[in-house]
C-alpha cells in the first residue's frame, strides 16, 4: 500500500466501523464497496450477491455514475471471471482482465478496466457474494498489475468482516419480517374476534328486516336502524385495528429508516428498480409519519402492480417545518379524470383521506405514457 502503517490501520478501522454501523443489507453492501475502493485506492469497485438462477440478486457499484450505470443495462450474469470466483472461492489478481481467457467482454457503455483484484465474500461454507476492484490509481510496472499482494491481504481482511456485517444485516431483516408476520397474525385474530361477531349480527338483522318489510314496516324500520348501528360499530372496530397497525419499525427507527427498508425489500422482490432518497427530514409527529408511510406503500403498490414501471423512486425531503413525499414512476401512467369517471380509484381516495386526516395535502400528476407522480406534503409539528 502507498499509505504508511498508521494511516493504513486508521483506514481499515474506519472501514470496519462503517460496515458495522448499518443494519439494512443494501446499506451494508454500499458501505463495503465504497470502503474497499477507498482503502485500496481503486478507480472502480463492485459487489455482486448471486441469486439461484445464474445471475445476481444485487449488484452494487462505486466509481460509476448513475447515468453510466443506467446506460450499461441489465445486471451481469455469473459467467467468466465472476463465475470462476464464485465457484472456486479463491482470489483473482490480474494485470489486465481483458487478456484473461475467461474474459467475455462487457457492454458498450461499460468503463474500460485493466488491472483487476477480486475475491469472494464467504461466511462458513456459503459464498455470500464477490467483491471486485479495478484500475489501481498508481504507476504500474510495465505489463504488471497495480494491485499488490499486500492489497490482496488487506482486501481479504475487509471481506472477512464484510461477511460478518452482511450476515448480521440479513438476520436483522429476517427478524423484522418475522415481527411483521407476528403482527399480522395478531391483527387477524383481533379482527376475527372483534368484528366477525358484529358482521354476523348485522347479517341476521338485515335478513329480519327484509322479512318484515311487507307485513310489518314499522318493525322493519327498527331493524334497519339496528343494521346501521351495527355497521357503524363494525367500522369503528376496523378503524381501531388499523390504527394499531402502526409498524413497530416506524416507532423504533422513524420514517426515513422504515421507508428505506421497505423500498429495499420491494427492490429485491420486483423486476423494477426501486430507489429511496431522503434529504434533511427530521422526526415528524407520529400521525404524520404513519400517514406518509401508508401513502408511500399504496403508491408503491400501484406503481409496481399496475404501471409496468422500470424505475420507481421514493423521495422524502424537508419542506419548512414539515416534509414532502414523492413516489415517481416511469410507467404507463393514466388519466386521473377518466379513472374518477369510471368509478375506479387506485387507492387515491384513501391516500387523500390519509393526507387530509393529518392536515396534509395530496396531489397526483399522471398522463397516459408519461408515468405518475404522487406527492404528499405534511406541515410538521
Amino acid at each position: 500500500m502507498s499509505q504508511g502503517p498508521r494511516s493504513g490501520l486508521t483506514a481499515v478501522s474506519a472501514a470496519l466501523l462503517a460496515m458495522s454501523r448499518h443494519l439494512e443489507v443494501r446499506d451494508v453492501l454500499k458501505t463495503i464497496v465504497a470502503s474497499a475502493r477507498e482503502l485500496l485506492d481503486a478507480e472502480y469497485a463492485a459487489l455482486g450477491v448471486p441469486d439461484d438462477h445464474g445471475g445476481f440478486a444485487q449488484f452494487v457499484v462505486d466509481g460509476v455514475s448513475d447515468e453510466q450505470w443506467k446506460a450499461i443495462g441489465p445486471l451481469p450474469r455469473q459467467h467468466g471471471i465472476l463465475a470462476a470466483m464464485l465457484r472456486k472461492a479463491e482470489p483473482e489478481r490480474l494485470a489486465d482482465v481483458r487478456q484473461d481467457p475467461r474474459f467475455e467482454g462487457w457492454p458498450a457503455a461499460h468503463p474500460d478496466m485493466s488491472d483487476f483484484l477480486g475475491l469472494p465474500i464467504r461466511y462458513g461454507d456459503e459464498t455470500l457474494g464477490a467483491l471486485f476492484l479495478a484500475n489501481k490509481k498508481c504507476a504500474k510496472p510495465q505489463g504488471g498489475c497495480g494491485f499488490t499482494e499486500d492489497d490482496e491481504d488487506l482486501l481479504s481482511i475487509l471481506a472477512q468482516h464484510a461477511a460478518i456485517a452482511l450476515t448480521n444485516a440479513r438476520l436483522y431483516e429476517r427478524s423484522r419480517e418475522l415481527t411483521i408476520a407476528e403482527e399480522r397474525s395478531r391483527l387477524a385474530h383481533e379482527l376475527h374476534d372483534a368484528v366477525s361477531q358484529k358482521l354476523f349480527s348485522l347479517r341476521l338483522t338485515a335478513q329480519a328486516a327484509a322479512a318484515l318489510v311487507d307485513r310489518d314496516p314499522s318493525r322493519a324500520k327498527g331493524e334497519l336502524q339496528q343494521v346501521a348501528a351495527l355497521a357503524a360499530e363494525a367500522a369503528d372496530e376496523l378503524r381501531a385495528a388499523v390504527v394499531e397497525l402502526r409498524p413497530a419499525a416506524l416507532d423504533e427507527d422513524g420514517l426515513v429508516a422504515t421507508l428505506r427498508t421497505h423500498t429495499q425489500v420491494l427492490h429485491r422482490a420486483h423486476s423494477a428498480r426501486v430507489t429511496f432518497e431522503s434529504n434533511g427530514v427530521r422526526a415528524l409527529p407520529a400521525s404524520q409519519e404513519e400517514a406518509m408511510l401508508r401513502v408511500a406503500q399504496e403508491a408503491l403498490h400501484n406503481a409496481l402492480r399496475h404501471s409496468e414501471a422500470g424505475h420507481v423512486a421514493v423521495v422524502l425531503e424537508k419542506r419548512g417545518a414539515g416534509a414532502v413525499l414523492r413516489v415517481i414512476d416511469d410507467g404507463g401512467g393514466f388519466d386521473p379524470h377518466a379513472i374518477r369517471r369510471a368509478g375506479r380509484h387506485l387507492g387515491l381516495v384513501s391516500m387523500r383521506d390519509r393526507a387530509d386526516g393529518v392536515g396534509g395535502q395530496l396531489t397526483v400528476e399522471s398522463a397516459p405514457g408519461k408515468g405518475t407522480t404522487i406527492e404528499m406534503e405534511v406541515p410538521g409539528g
